[in-house]
């Protein structure tokens, strides 16, 4: 098999075409770019092309799909790709690697969706960014009033239109503030800025109601008590194609949901999640997982039976929520079945 390992730089791509019968290999080089990319490809017409993944690997994976060539994208953050004890290690060796790995088929991949999946998913996680800019935002504002001595209400009732309205009595712009208020003047551009990204959270998010409306798995999911329209669309977007995953522990495993393990003779214990997959899908599931423990029966009977009445297990019994809420989302997008109590069991 020839196979065109491509190490993506910023600039510049350092490729090392790979004949895995002979174990011979030669380097190329070429521009990051999609017209030399293209031209690289059909230069040697591999049989399989393999790269790490990263912010060009989807354009990529577009190309060289589209010239009806088998693709392997690079999971860099797997075990087995590291360097830690490498004392040379350069953009050759680096394709040589990756070249070599698929060569054993003990390459670890990850999955990259086609095109409009992708675009969703950027979409979701470019609103996730602003809603972490909003937190920050009024994260200032508070530090602001509090260095002054001024009290805000708590949570949500700071924020209401009464609130807003006095912190911008308050507030003055920063070319009326003497050297005793120029706090009132941070005060006003911190406001400004609040509005502004309260008004560009309201845009995506009237964009993604509007493809949700279309997506008939966003509306599948939706069929589950305390899912809305911002997990699922999550959900549906990062399963992409539930038929990949064999099982509900892999689905788990893949949002980081399942607990780090060691073992080594007689000791076999577990830790904490392992924290890996997509961070906006698992701190969502988290997030709807405490607020379904109000409206969903069957979330507040697996949270108490996990918790065994012990306070310092609300953490393990939460995940252990979020964990099973996205197998059986998984399980429903498998099947194509709207959520019920035979399904809840099935996918147990």
């Amino acid at each position: 098999m020839n196979i065109l390992a491509m190490d993506l730089g910023k600039n510049k791509t350092v490729v090392c075409f790979y004949d895995s019968n002979n174990c011979k290999h030669k380097y190329d080089k070429a521009v990051t770019s999609p017209s030399s990319i293209h031209d690289i490809i059909v230069k040697y017409s591999p049989d399989r092309v393999v790269f790490e993944v990263c912010s060009a690997a989807g354009w990529v994976r577009d190309i060289a799909s589209a010239l009806g060539i088998a693709v392997q994208v690079a999971n860099t953050n797997h075990e087995a790709w590291r360097w830690k004890n490498v004392k040379n290690k350069n953009d050759r060796s680096d394709a040589l690697k990756l070249a070599q790995l698929s060569a054993m088929n003990q390459l670890p991949v990850v999955h990259i969706p086609k095109r409009p999946v992708r675009q969703k998913r950027t979409l979701i996680q470019y609103r996730h960014g602003l809603v972490k800019r909003r937190t920050q935002i009024k994260n200032n504002i508070r530090a602001i009033l509090d260095k002054e001595g001024c009290k805000m209400a708590d949570r949500r009732s700071g924020w209401s239109v009464g609130s807003i309205k006095r912190l911008t009595e308050m507030s003055l712009h920063l070319e009326e503030c003497g050297i005793d208020n120029l706090w009132r003047g941070q005060l006003k551009v911190e406001l400004e800025m609040l509005d502004a990204v309260e008004r560009c959270i309201a845009q995506v998010e009237k964009k993604l109601d509007a493809l949700g409306e279309n997506d008939k798995d966003v509306q599948l999911l939706q069929t589950v008590c305390g899912i809305g329209p911002r997990l699922a669309e999550v959900i549906a977007a990062f399963i992409d194609e539930p038929q990949r995953f064999k099982s509900g522990k892999q689905v788990g495993c893949y949002a980081g949901l399942t607990p780090r393990r060691y073992q080594s003779s007689d000791t076999d214990r577990q830790g904490k999640i392992s924290g890996a997959g997509n961070k906006v899908l698992r701190s969502l599931l988290v997030e709807v997982s405490w607020l379904g423990l109000r409206h969903n029966k069957w979330m507040n009977e697996t949270y108490h039976r996990v918790l065994r009445g012990s306070v310092s297990r609300k953490k393990i019994a939460i995940t252990a929520v979020a964990r099973k809420l996205l197998v059986r989302c998984w399980a429903m997008l498998r099947d194509g079945r709207t959520w019920s109590d035979s399904a809840v069991k099935q996918a147990a």
